[in-house]
């Protein structure tokens, strides 16, 4: 079938030095970004789906043996600073870099990071060492590739929003394969594997990207030189700037609600799953555990290789290095999975990983994306906030859905073993909640910008992210004190209150802020 060409992107990316080649309807250099985020989120996601389990699991097992709460506060801290130091870098790259180098800068530091981590066995200090490498890494590379997304459509482009959907499928195969990958290691044969195998992949996609800056013409090189190249946008009136960047600000206010709740994944969610879930399984329910761990393992890697087929189609010729590096890092992700998957059916004993958990909400977002991008594209396009209120409407019903399944743990009980399927629905509600929110909001940041402070205002959107992630480990953290007073199920229901509140506040405000968005939906 003939992909028919849509001439108004063409053009644009004609008027920016790229090749107007698209792949399954978008942008060549939309799957390059794609491949280069999902080996950096593998590396992040890799890390994090460890860190709480791997502080709190006892001295004897490798583990450090902190308190619930003593672990929470790192894990606050270290994910605030992470989603807080792309403002500098989206302000780095604005003005001196570039958004091409920046990622690149940032790409170095996260692996030179994940490999300090992996060295914590011989001194506790590389540990805090390798947080720091990866705290500073991101802050450089997360602002810079989400903003060169966006620049890589017009603006009134019907695509914007499915390309940032893709491109958050891409995000989340990652997620997905690190989780899954350095969380079996980790806690399966050393902790220190696990954070290796991060830094690993890190380096892969570090090499493809490197390898494959040319496919983005002038976009993302210094800024001097992306200035001649942009001159051709209208310039907007300052009241429709002023009000464009209200509805942003209001935007990143109700994500930090959204987060705060969402973020228990790596938290609290994981201390529930580590002393309140069944994870230990026998007879049929360890035969089927084993099956569906086996097609979980395979077919995503299957299907993000069919996407890579897609695109070494069309830019091989071109940019052959970036294929193989990509290639590469495929079959050493394939014979991982073979092995992991081998290894647990010849295994005696089945018990489920805590990490395990935290590829659910990754497999849903690969399963589910394509289905939300047809739906905002062809079915049903509401305006951003109606989005924003379904996501943070569905986090809710989530933490709903915890705290009926906790109904049964005894006030001030320090382990249960609830079954698994209350956390499982947790994450599908969770990861509904996200597409309505997430991949929307990314979208929404870059169109109502201003194209010289994107990065800037990107790096603002992931300070909301920072103070979400804080004030959310401070909650998680009370775990414990609430769990003694009260009930699980209370803890879950006080985090289920905040999101819907606000979303209720967000349906109210919708016509006025579609007034101040002029045009932009």
């Amino acid at each position: 079938m003939i992909e028919q060409k849509d001439e108004v992107l063409a053009n644009h990316l004609t008027n920016r030095g790229m090749d107007d080649k698209m792949v399954m309807g978008h942008p060549a250099g939309l799957f390059v970004l794609f491949f280069t985020e999902m080996w950096e989120r593998f590396s992040y996601y890799g890390m994090r789906a460890l860190l709480t389990t791997f502080l709190i699991s006892e001295i004897a097992k490798g583990g450090w043996g902190w308190t619930n709460e003593s672990a929470m506060s790192l894990y606050g801290w270290y994910t605030m600073l992470v989603y807080a130091t792309p403002i500098i870098g989206g302000y780095i790259a604005d003005k001196l870099t570039g958004q091409r180098k920046a990622i690149l800068i940032g790409a170095l530091l996260m692996t030179l990071g994940h490999a300090s981590m992996a060295l914590e066995g011989f001194e506790k200090n590389f540990f805090f060492l390798g947080l720091g490498l990866m705290i500073l890494g991101n802050g450089m590379f997360k602002p810079n590739i989400s903003s060169m997304v966006g620049q890589l459509y017009p603006n009134t482009s019907s695509k914007k929003d499915a390309g940032y959907t893709i491109f958050y499928m891409g995000i989340n195969a990652g997620s997905f394969l690190g989780s899954l990958l350095c969380g079996y290691l980790g806690e399966k044969i050393g902790w220190h594997y696990g954070f290796g195998l991060a830094g690993i992949f890190m380096f892969f996609g570090m090499l493809q990207f490197f390898v494959a800056q040319r496919v983005f013409g002038v976009i993302g090189e210094q800024p001097k030189k992306e200035t001649a190249a942009i001159m051709d946008e209208e310039e907007t009136p300052k009241n429709v700037v002023r009000d464009r960047l209200v509805v942003v600000a209001i935007l990143m206010i109700a994500s930090i609600f959204f987060f705060l709740a969402f973020e228990q994944a790596g938290g609290s969610m994981t201390i529930f799953a580590k002393n309140y879930t069944q994870r230990v399984l026998d007879g049929t329910h360890a035969i089927t555990f084993k099956w569906l761990d086996a097609l979980l393992t395979i077919i995503p890697i299957g299907a993000v290789t069919f996407v890579l087929f897609k695109l070494s189609a069309k830019i091989f010729d071109k940019y052959p290095l970036t294929i193989i590096f990509t290639l590469l890092s495929f079959a050493s992700i394939a014979a991982l999975g073979i092995w992991k998957v081998y290894r647990e059916f010849t295994a005696v004993d089945t018990e489920v990983t805590v990490a395990w958990f935290q590829i659910l909400n990754a497999f849903f977002i690969v399963t589910f994306a394509s289905l939300f991008s047809k739906l905002w594209e062809k079915v049903w396009n509401p305006s951003g906030p109606v989005k924003f209120a379904l996501g943070l409407i569905l986090v809710g019903i989530g933490f709903i859905v915890l705290a009926y399944g906790s109904s049964s743990i005894p006030k001030g009980a320090e382990t249960a073993a609830v079954s698994m399927i209350w956390l499982i629905l947790a994450y599908f509600f969770h990861t509904m909640g996200e597409l309505c929110l997430s991949p929307v909001g990314l979208s929404y940041v870059s169109k109502l910008s201003p194209k010289k402070l994107l990065g800037l205002i990107f790096g603002f959107w992931f300070l909301a992210s920072a103070i979400a992630n804080k004030i959310g480990a401070s909650m998680g953290g009370m775990i414990d004190k609430i769990s003694q007073e009260y009930s699980m199920s209370v803890f879950f229901l006080i985090i289920a209150a905040l999101p819907i509140v606000v979303a209720l506040v967000l349906l109210l405000l919708n016509p006025m802020l579609k007034k101040k968005m002029h045009g932009i939906n």
